[in-house]
């Protein structure tokens, strides 16, 4: 179980490593179809973990409530997508305009994605916890599954940040250090949640609520946009389903 734990909340952030990796291999950065690809992927996984993995399980916890039982869910759900909204709104006040390559706009990246990382490993931290935790509504495959979502999605969000500063003359080791940087906050957002877990019991399905929204919120304003930009063809959309499908198969056949 340790070994599963440690692999899950240190995925995130190899996702966020091998994006920042890409400044050391490449000149031009990541190609729109790969972008394509990787995001429909990520969103696939990510909507169905946050079924599978986060809503159900969160309803099950209080299924003693009844027809009730979706309220703690619907209530955690709607803190996180408010949460997330309210987080883009004030970084886009300090948003500059994508010409200006200057290093306020980078480092405007940079905070963007570090605030983006944190709730995505209290997420992960969630759903660990509530393994350990011996509940039996988690399940070990349910939760990879929701790292490897997560970790895919962070692998463009690793190279905007090493990319960006090689461009503004940066060195490739330097870019990539900052790249890497940017993702450690996850697996710290993780063990936070997790050490304060049993404290938040009574609430863990608030919890399983709002790493649902963070999840959705993420799909929609970001991965749904990403997939399917540029060129009209149905790679985006054609790995959302395998993504989707996927999680569903480790959350439900696997769990």
């Amino acid at each position: 179980m340790i070994y599963d734990l440690i692999i899950g909340v240190s995925l995130p952030f190899f996702g966020t490593l091998s994006g920042a990796a890409f400044v050391l291999f490449t000149k031009n950065g990541i190609s729109d179809k790969i972008q394509r690809m990787i995001s429909g992927f990520a969103a696939g996984v990510m909507v169905a973990a946050a079924v599978w993995s986060l809503l159900i399980p969160a309803m099950e916890h209080v299924s003693y409530l009844g027809i009730l039982s979706f309220v703690p869910a619907v209530v955690g759900f709607w803190l996180g997508i408010f949460t997330f909204a309210g987080a883009e709104r004030l970084l886009e006040r300090y948003k500059l305009s994508d010409d200006n390559k200057g290093i306020k706009s980078i480092l405007v990246t940079v905070v963007a994605v570090v605030l983006h990382n944190f709730p995505e490993g209290m997420a992960v931290g969630v759903v660990y916890a509530g393994i350990l935790s011996g509940e039996g509504l988690m399940s070990v495959a349910g939760a990879f599954a929701l790292s490897l979502g997560i970790a895919v999605q962070n692998i463009p969000e690793g190279a905007i940040v090493s990319l960006p500063l090689k461009s503004i003359g940066y060195g490739k080791v330097k870019s990539f250090v900052y790249g890497v940087l940017s993702g450690v906050v996850e697996p710290i957002g993780a063990i936070i949640t997790m050490l304060l877990f049993n404290l938040c019991l009574p609430i863990f399905p608030f919890f399983l609520g709002f790493a649902a929204g963070a999840m959705v919120y993420v799909v929609v304003e970001e991965l749904i946009p990403e997939m399917t930009r540029g060129r009209c063809d149905d790679i985006g959309t054609l790995l959302f389903a395998v993504g989707f499908s996927l999680m569903m198969t480790l959350d439900v056949a696997l769990g």
